[in-house]
């Protein structure tokens, strides 16, 4: 999951930016959705790839416009497989 906040809350420069070059991801790098806050200033975006230098290449596109977080996540199921030996049977 990578948590993006638009520098000085400024989404036309982030945007204007994807508008005119599109993603910036490499090959290799694969965009799966995005949400963004109400007030644009921030976007969650899943992005997916076993080779974590895509990711910083595809950040170092924005990093002039963009502060960036990011969390390696897994889904809701397989946390749950994860979990489950770890309950007891109560």
């Amino acid at each position: 999951m990578v948590i993006e906040t638009f520098r000085n809350g400024d989404a036309i420069a982030v945007y204007r930016r994807f508008r005119d070059r599109g993603r910036l991801t490499p090959p290799g790098l694969r965009y799966i959705s995005s949400w963004v806050t109400e007030d644009l200033c921030r976007c969650y975006q899943l992005m997916e790839t076993e080779d974590l230098e895509l990711l910083n290449q595809w950040m170092a596109h924005w990093s002039d416009i963009v502060d960036f977080e990011v969390r390696s996540v897994i889904t809701s199921q397989d946390a749950g497989v994860r979990i489950a030996p770890l309950l007891g049977s109560q």
